[in-house]
């Protein structure tokens, strides 16, 4: 009689005793398979892994008793039972319960089409790589590893979901919020450091009026706190001079890209009523993407050009010529901004954009057009989603009414409805 084949799917992310119980106790049913899941089917249920899939299969491939190893795309095993056809597949039993709970009930149902069986193998009490990941993210991310991580993110996620931060706190929001839904964990992949958020919060009109130095304040305070890759709103990026002083204190800081936009500097904020809006010349912007290219030291740094065209009434036509000409320049990604209410210019440009025979990740920014879905974007060819200023927006409305309760009041009690408690906001700050 032949000897019967497992299987068991692993992340191996931060490989531990669990792991290597679940791999002794496999080996010792038959020869073992492990499906290696892929940085890609790993980002489609919670946060992208901390090492490549290339490392991580490193690490398995030095491990004994493993007969083979192969990827597995997705967290659906389907494929890969069908291709196999173990004969038994086992798991940590923890997969009873959680997001793993559906595929478990499928994996059973897959097997049983060859009489295949499910072994649960006791879970390893005391341990879990989820914890060993956070407390490994707790210490502090280096710079090199969170500057590169907006690259992984583009190569494994359909759209990478960014929230804007203006400082510790709200960074500390954007960081660790998350909620399961329909089978998935959502959070936020990316943090974005909004000059007009910034300069809000500071009580100053987004003008370019807070220098670069104060910006860099801001930039240290989120990252101080959080461990996800941050991209920043660059505004023009000054003078080209002053643009590769950006590049270069940015890119070693650990900041994954910098957006810069193609007006003339000092701009105005691009939704304001009324503003007269002065785009730069497509050779001088060119000119500045090059320049800050060459200012940089890695590849893993991104120069994301924004294009202002619908936001000074020029036409789509204007937008994907500048578009073409950003990405010649050697620009690693391109925004489209627009302030009307409704999305059709964005698909339109998105609809020519994707036409191009050169392209790069695209970015757009529904503020205004807040109607259309993270879905809807992904598929008109949308990489990178930036809800770009909604934390401080909100925090300024509580902050308006819970004063207006206390003048009305005369006392505070009636204003807890809108505070956290303290309790709350000392676990979030560490006390």
């Amino acid at each position: 009689m032949s000897e019967k084949v497992v299987y068991t799917a692993i992340c191996a992310d931060f490989l531990h005793a669990g792991h290597i119980n679940i791999i002794n106790q496999s080996k010792r049913m038959g020869k073992l398979i492990v499906g290696l899941m892929t940085d890609e089917a790993i980002a489609s249920y919670k946060r992208v892994s901390v090492n490549k899939y290339e490392d991580r299969l490193k690490v398995v491939q030095a491990l004994e008793g493993v007969w083979k190893i192969i990827p597995q795309d997705t967290l659906d095993y389907t494929n890969n039972l069908r291709k196999y056809k173990p004969d038994i597949v086992t798991n940590g039993d923890d997969w009873r319960t959680g997001v793993q709970r559906k595929t478990r009930r499928k994996v059973i149902d897959v097997v049983s089409e060859w009489g295949g069986i499910v072994i649960d193998i006791p879970y390893t009490k005391g341990i879990s790589s989820t914890i060993l990941i956070e407390d490994y993210r707790k210490s502090g991310v280096p710079p090199e590893q969170r500057r590169s991580m907006l690259r992984r993110l583009l190569d494994v996620k359909p759209v990478v979901r960014t929230l804007e931060a203006h400082n510790g706190l709200s960074a500390l929001v954007a960081e660790n919020t998350k909620i399961r839904k329909e089978g998935e964990i959502r959070e936020f992949d990316m943090l974005w450091e909004s000059s007009l958020t910034d300069s809000s919060s500071k009580g100053k009109p987004d003008i370019e009026l807070v220098d670069f130095t104060s910006r860099v304040q801001t930039i240290n305070e989120i990252l101080e706190v959080t461990t996800k890759p941050i991209v920043v709103d660059g505004d023009t990026g000054g003078q080209i001079d002053h643009f590769t002083y950006m590049v270069k204190t940015l890119e070693r800081l650990g900041v994954s890209a910098v957006i810069i936009e193609d007006k003339v500097f000092p701009k105005r904020n691009s939704l304001l009523d009324n503003a007269e809006q002065t785009q730069e010349t497509i050779p001088r912007f060119c000119e500045k993407i090059v320049a800050g290219r060459d200012a940089r030291i890695t590849e893993d740094f991104m120069i994301i050009a924004r294009i202002e065209s619908l936001i000074a009434g020029k036409d789509v036509e204007d937008a994907i010529k500048r578009a073409k000409a950003y990405i010649n320049a050697g620009a690693d990604g391109i925004m489209i901004h627009s302030k009307d209410k409704n999305p059709d210019s964005i698909l339109e440009f998105c609809k020519q954009y994707s036409k191009l025979e050169n392209k790069v990740p695209l970015v757009a920014v529904p503020t205004t057009y807040n109607n259309i879905t993270e879905k809807e974007l992904q598929d008109a060819g949308v990489s990178i989603v930036i809800y770009a200023n909604h934390l401080l927006r909100s925090s300024y409305k509580t902050m308006q009414d819970t004063a207006k309760i206390i003048l009305e009041n005369k006392r505070a009690k009636e204003a807890e409805k809108n505070c956290s408690s303290l309790k709350d906001l000392f676990s979030v700050v560490g006390n």
